[in-house]
């Protein structure tokens, strides 16, 4: 799988998270209800100052490997850190500034993504487990265009 290796600024991020594993049953059913609620029960209409109008699937806080526990957040990057009392309902991070593996996914949001995410995992890549993350260009259902960034030492 080709990528190519790009240098971030920091984001701030603002979203909702749930604690997961990849081994975990109803890890699907976690990121997937996050979604639902992040578009569903208003929470990306909320949020205030968005930098754009790009979803961010993030997974952050590994415990060591992609076999450990981990935060994932689903969210939009923002100008500014919301004030405290709006960030109260929120979960609100900076993806570090640094250097990721950029891949360019494109087809049926679902399925190409964890296609992409079965690939990266099998790389030798030099990861950082500290943040990676997929960026949705659009909302296309059936030919989205995703870029994932995967942290690198």
């Amino acid at each position: 799988m080709k990528y190519e290796i790009v240098t971030l600024n920091e984001k701030i991020v603002v979203g909702i998270s749930a604690r997961t594993n990849n081994l975990s049953p109803d890890m699907s059913a976690t990121i997937g209800g996050l979604w639902k609620r992040f578009y569903n029960e208003g929470v990306y209409a909320s949020i205030p100052e968005k930098s754009n109008n790009k979803a961010l699937g993030i997974y952050m806080d590994f415990e060591g490997d992609e076999k450990s526990d981990y935060t994932a957040m689903v969210a939009c990057e923002t100008l500014t850190e919301p004030k405290e009392t709006e960030s109260a309902e929120y979960t609100v991070r900076r993806i570090p500034a640094g250097r990721y593996a950029k891949f360019v996914v494109q087809g049926d949001m679902v399925a190409a993504v964890a296609a992409a995410w079965q690939e990266i995992w099998q790389m030798d890549l030099p990861r950082t487990y500290l943040y990676d993350f997929e960026e949705y260009q659009d909302d296309k259902m059936e030919d989205a265009k995703i870029h994932i960034y995967v942290g690198l030492q």
